[in-house]
Formats: structure tokens, sequence, C-alpha cells
């Protein structure tokens, strides 16, 4: 998925606004709109690192801030308008309510995963936080995962640029590609088994949802 911001111009927001520019692309990423917010919170603690023109830990606490708040706000828009979108427009894309329950039901099971792990996965950080609220996961248990999976990100990837420098530049980008290789084969392989045992999983779902209700 392309980005909205260029290399040069992030480089260019990075040294003009500092740490104002790394929370709002990095909130904008996860409230859904497609930035670099990886490569911001790289980029900063790289800056930090060889110019100590910013504190590591200012970096780690704004990107985590962002993600968090971000991913909220996201969660708010699916929770709002997103069931709503795709009960009136997912026939067009062959999502019928009994495909939807399956949705709802895999989130109640396993929306956790999905939030936390989601958030080192570039598609999954832009989009998790929006399906979570479309499918009704709980808020507190959202809001747990997020938070957890946000600040690990910030440590991992700020904490990583600081002290090992353009090295984890250099890794980021193959080890997001392997992550989302990986990601991607695991839908494949879920579609499948889905496709395979939809009666089955819509009558689980069904009886999973209600009686969470």
């Amino acid at each position: 998925m392309s980005e909205l911001i260029s290399p040069t111009l992030l480089h260019q927001l990075m040294h003009t606004y500092g740490l104002w520019a790394l929370f709002a692309v990095v909130t904008a990423e996860s409230m859904g709109v497609p930035m670099p917010g990886e490569t911001a919170l790289v980029s900063a603690a790289l800056y930090a690192g060889a110019t100590h023109g910013m504190e590591l830990v200012d970096v780690i606490a704004v990107a985590a801030a962002g993600a968090i708040i971000g991913d909220n706000i996201g969660y708010l828009v699916g929770h709002t308008v997103g069931l709503k979108m795709l009960t009136r427009y997912g026939r067009y894309v062959r999502l019928d309510e009994g495909r939807l329950r399956i949705g709802q039901y895999l989130f109640l099971k396993h929306g956790g995963k999905i939030v936390f792990f989601g958030r080192f996965v570039a598609f999954l950080r832009i989009f998790a936080a929006v399906l979570a609220g479309a499918n009704r996961m709980s808020w507190s248990h959202f809001l747990a995962m997020n938070a957890a999976g946000g600040i690990c990100w910030a440590v991992l990837f700020g904490g990583g640029a600081y002290f090992f420098g353009e090295r984890v530049r250099a890794v980021a980008g193959p080890a997001s590609a392997l992550a989302l290789v990986a990601t991607l084969l695991f839908v494949v392989a879920g579609l499948v088994f889905i496709r395979r045992n939809e009666q089955e999983l819509v009558a689980r779902a069904k009886a999973g949802i209600s009686n969470r209700s």
C-alpha cells in the first residue's frame, strides 16, 4: 500500500516539527490513513541518537501515545460506522450476514492477538483497529492489547534505532516484508479453512455471539 508522505517530505517534517510530526504521522496511520508510522519512529530515534536533539524516552512515549490514541479513534470509527457499512455494502463483495458473523466471532476469540501483533505488520497496523471496532471487539480488551502492542512496538523499534543506528533501518524493511508475507499466507490459509467449513463456523459464530450477548 502506497503511503501519502514520501521519505523526503517525512525527513523535512521530522527536522522542522520534531516530536509533533512523529505524533501526527503515527496517529494518522493508526487511524487507518496510509502513512509511514514505523519509518517516522525509526527516523526520530536515529535523529535522537545522532544529535541528542531529542530524548529517547520522549520519542518512545510520543510514538506509543500516537499509536494508542490513533488506534482508539480507528476503533471508534469502526464501531460507529464500520458494521453498518459492511452490512449495507458487504453483499457486493460476497460478505453476507453469515460471513459477517464469522468475522465477529473470530474477533471475539482471537481479537487480542490480531490487535497486538498487527502493530508489527504494516498492512494490519493500518486496519486492525477499524476492524476490531467494526467486529464489536470489547473495548476494554482492545485497549489493553492495543496499549501493550503500541508500547512494545515503540520500545523495540525506537530503542533499536537509537542504540543500533542505521542497521535497524536495514533490518526493519525486510522484517516487515517477511511479517507481511507470513500474514498473507496465514490469511489465505484461513480463508480456505473458512470456505470449507463455512456452515459449521456460521453455526458456532451464532452460538458464540448469542452467549456473549
